[in-house]
């Protein structure tokens, strides 16, 4: 890209990042989005709530732009609340919400120059300042973050996997190759392990 602006490219990451996301639970059923696949219960439709969270906060909060605040924004809210979604919580709700949040931080970008000053409450003191364009990085690394952990969610699901849907960003092989390569390096770990 030759002629951009900063606050331009990084938007643009940070809108990939959304994307990707979200597109994890296309096609799989209320039960699959919600299926705790980690043994810190890790599971689809809770890092799209929590990334709602991320973005309303940080975009919102840092700098002092009210928000809609969910209930367990609260300081007494039972811990990991935002990392899922209750059976009344429906994939629409969740979804809708991060979207609403999304519009909320987007406009925080739009308004704002990237030298604008904001402060994290929850950082600590001499730490908390910060620029809008350090917390368009932050945020968009934190969700690419969250993008790769629900690439494993969504492989654990149903074996989809990619950088966003028509595009895998992995080799172009059948079932039946992925399995022997995945033998492969299961036999070549039980070797090292013996070592």
């Amino acid at each position: 890209m030759t002629g951009s602006d900063p606050k331009t490219d990084l938007h643009h990451y940070l809108r990939s990042a959304r994307e990707a996301l979200l597109w994890k639970l296309d096609g799989l059923s209320e039960y699959d989005v919600r299926r705790p696949l980690t043994p810190t219960g890790t599971n689809l439709l809770g890092l799209v709530k929590h990334a709602a969270g991320v973005e309303l906060g940080y975009f919102g909060l840092a700098f002092g732009r009210p928000v809609e605040a969910p209930a367990w924004f609260a300081e007494d809210a039972e811990p990991n609340t935002d990392m899922w979604a209750t059976a009344e919580e429906s994939r629409e709700d969740v979804v809708g919400f991060y979207h609403r949040a999304q519009a909320h931080a987007d406009a925080t970008i739009e308004e704002l120059d990237l030298d604008a000053v904001g402060r994290v409450p929850w950082w600590p003191e001499g730490r908390n300042e910060v620029t809008l364009h350090r917390i368009l990085v932050h945020v968009t690394a934190e969700l690419q973050r969250h993008a790769g952990h629900a690439d494993i969610v969504r492989e654990l699901v149903d074996g989809a996997a990619g950088l966003r849907e028509g595009n895998s960003n992995l080799p172009e092989q059948d079932r039946q190759w992925w399995q022997a390569y995945r033998d492969r390096l299961e036999r070549a770990a039980r070797e090292a392990g013996r070592s």
